[in-house]
């Protein structure tokens, strides 16, 4: 992404790399994949396989199985956990923790705030993102109502200041979640902190479909 911070993200001796086989249909909050909001996933169809081509060469009376897209995650985590980042085949995800961007309780982004989420849309450019999701998540500390208000004003926040590189071709899907989605245990402070967080996520390269809102309007639901 061309900054300090993000060389770090490549390099870190501790950094944590993955790399997950995942199924080609697509996921969603409420059915496959509870633990992703809803509208954070997408999928490619798979391609088309002509089972008469003779490139094939298959057995007599063998038959195809039916296509799959087996995606590939890869996970990257800074030293502190401060940022990480998910690349799939189709999505870049970037989770920032809230620590870094806002004061304790607060939706103000810090002067730090701005140049990690300036290297973020600078990835966006270079995908060719038109349609960017911004979804703001707190522990389970608190009243539900207050992290949903806190969660979804952070998430604002960060779409304010990515908006403010971007322009205004890009689409937006801005939401605060509260503790819904956690991806730590709340049960420890440090799996708190990676839950108070802030995700910024798009589609990797341009045209792809993301189920968001019309390229132009904005979707605050």
């Amino acid at each position: 992404m061309g900054h300090p911070r993000s060389r770090t993200l490549a390099t870190a001796t501790a950094t944590l790399t993955a790399l997950v086989l995942l199924t080609g249909t697509p996921a969603f909050a409420d059915d496959e994949d509870p633990s992703a909001p809803p509208g954070s996933t997408t999928s490619t169809a798979p391609q088309e396989v002509d089972s008469n081509s003779p490139g094939l060469k298959l057995a007599d009376g063998a038959t195809l199985a039916p296509a799959k897209v087996l995606d590939i995650k890869s996970v990257v985590e800074d030293l502190g956990g401060e940022e990480r980042r998910e690349d799939t085949n189709t999505d870049v995800k970037f989770a920032l923790q809230a620590e870094v961007l806002f004061a304790k309780n607060s939706p103000k982004l810090n002067p730090e705030a701005n140049a990690r989420i300036k290297a973020i849309a600078e990835e966006a450019k270079a995908q060719q993102a038109t349609n960017v999701r911004v979804f703001g998540f707190t522990d389970n500390l608190g009243s539900y109502s207050h992290g949903k208000k806190l969660s979804r004003e952070r998430a604002e926040a960060v779409h304010d200041k990515m908006a403010s590189y971007l322009g205004p071709e890009v689409t937006y899907s801005v939401r605060g979640y509260s503790e819904d989605y956690p991806i730590a245990d709340n049960g420890s402070e440090e799996g708190r902190k990676k839950n108070r967080r802030v995700e910024v996520s798009f589609p990797r390269g341009a045209g792809a479909d993301t189920g968001t809102a019309p390229s132009g309007s904005e979707s605050q639901d």
